[in-house]
């Protein structure tokens, strides 16, 4: 479970940048808030401690019961809201109800979580969904990308729970750990992480700090900072 400050962004797209020695890094721009606190949650209260961040303001479509919670806070309705835990109550020092958390909560150097949906792909067969091989495109085979043989007739007289098969591919929930931060454009709400996320351009993700980094990772982290 997430025990981490992190914020609601959007993907932009990927780019490139140049490091200090010459070298690209290739990079994905992320629209990291900026984000409103909405709710705070302590250990003594809820059971846990949490940040309840807003993401974008919501100006219609909004029914009573989540209109009454904005209003309670007295904080403009918004898109999306996502609860961040925290590992100690201490943690939750100098944040209020209806502050603002922009990119400045990230530093470049740092490594950080990204949470986003993978593209959606649509009904698929094995050869792109599970790396099938197929069969032979040539002398008269016809076995090209068909599943073959998914359970013998005698033995054990049925399909395996399990067994890759065609189907819904894309559209799940992915987590991509430990991304280092490449720069961070706090006036423009940008974040560059080096490498890959999760989701097509314009979508959703969380951005947060990193859960498993391991004694080298921080090591270099520190490094870096310094």
């Amino acid at each position: 479970m997430a025990r981490k400050e992190g914020l609601i962004g959007r993907k932009v797209g990927m780019t490139q940048v140049f490091a200090d020695d010459g070298s690209h890094v290739p990079v994905t721009v992320i629209q990291a808030g900026p984000c409103t606190v909405v709710g705070i949650r302590s250990r003594d209260r809820d059971g846990y401690d949490a940040l309840q961040l807003g993401f974008e303001p919501r100006r219609k479509g909004v029914n009573k019961p989540t209109a009454g919670h904005f209003k309670k806070a007295n904080v403009a309705p918004m898109r999306v809201l996502r609860e961040f835990r925290l590992e100690k109550s201490e943690m939750l020092q100098g944040y209020q109800v209806g502050q603002a958390v922009t990119a400045a909560l990230f530093a470049p150097g740092e490594l950080v979580d990204v949470v986003g949906v993978t593209k959606g792909k649509g009904f698929q067969g094995g050869v792109k969904r599970h790396g099938w091989y197929g069969g032979d495109a040539t002398h008269g085979s016809m076995f090209h990308r068909a599943p073959g043989s998914i359970g013998a007739s005698s033995d054990p007289s049925r399909v395996w729970p399990g067994h890759k098969l065609p189907g819904r591919m894309g559209g799940d929930r992915r987590t991509v750990l430990n991304l280092p931060v490449v720069r961070v454009l706090a006036e423009q709400n940008l974040v560059l992480v080096r490498g890959a996320v999760p989701g097509a351009n314009g979508a959703l993700v969380v951005l947060r700090k990193a859960l498993k980094t391991t004694r080298t990772q921080q090591q270099q982290k520190t490094a870096d900072r310094k």
